[in-house]
């Protein structure tokens, strides 16, 4: 008796996924208690939208902000993901990157930030960052570090997540294809549909050869 090892691998990838976002929810959780901070998140930096979207929130804006997006080229997680460099700043009126706008639209707007890029093989992924920390830890290097031990373990997070989805997008585009090709074969007469049958089983022992 075969079995197909497909539905397997589907659900493989769905629990890998789903490990991966409860670890940055743990990251930005512990993050956030460490640091006597108000909120703690994780941004996603999409390159393709040039955006930066959140993946994991604790504090403020918890359960509300995951999935939402703002433009990568603005604020103060915009500014670390374009420089590759972490950040501190207490009073953030005083730092000229800050984007306000931005910040209001997440119905909730900070004193202070503590900015690391999450890298991964010298790529930069995204952010992780803590809203209003508690004073001591503002003005820290340490702190900093510490911060940045943290985005270590989330870049491997949203290393896997970023390759799933682009496993999840080849998929889909692979299925549009072939549904226009049966479209096609569908509108052909019996001899035009013949010949296309057998275009579609000489591809397909080409790439079952590639398979092997």
């Amino acid at each position: 008796m075969s079995h197909s090892t497909e539905p397997q691998a589907t659900s493989t990838e769905s629990v890998d996924t789903a490990e991966n976002r409860e670890l940055l929810t743990s990251i930005v959780t512990v993050s956030r208690s460490i640091f006597g901070a108000a909120a703690s998140s994780v941004f996603l930096f999409d390159q393709e939208s040039n955006e930066l979207v959140f993946k994991a929130v604790s504090g403020k804006g918890e359960g509300l902000l995951v999935g939402t997006r703002f433009p990568a080229d603005r604020g103060v997680a915009g500014w670390v993901v374009a420089t590759g460099q972490a950040v501190t700043t207490a009073d953030l009126t005083a730092n000229p990157v800050f984007a306000r706008d931005l910040a209001e639209r997440t119905g909730y707007v900070p004193d202070s930030i503590m900015a690391v890029p999450v890298v991964h093989r010298h790529d930069t992924l995204g952010v992780l960052q803590v809203l209003d920390p508690h004073p001591q830890s503002r003005s820290s290097i340490a702190d900093l570090d510490l911060l940045a031990m943290f985005a270590d373990q989330a870049a491997l997070s949203l290393h896997i997540l970023l390759r799933d989805d682009a496993a999840r997008a080849a998929g889909d585009a692979g299925f549009a294809v072939l549904g226009r090709i049966s479209t096609l074969l569908n509108g052909m007469d019996a001899e035009q549909r013949g010949r296309g049958v057998q275009m579609v089983e000489s591809l397909h022992g080409i790439l079952a050869g590639m398979a092997r």
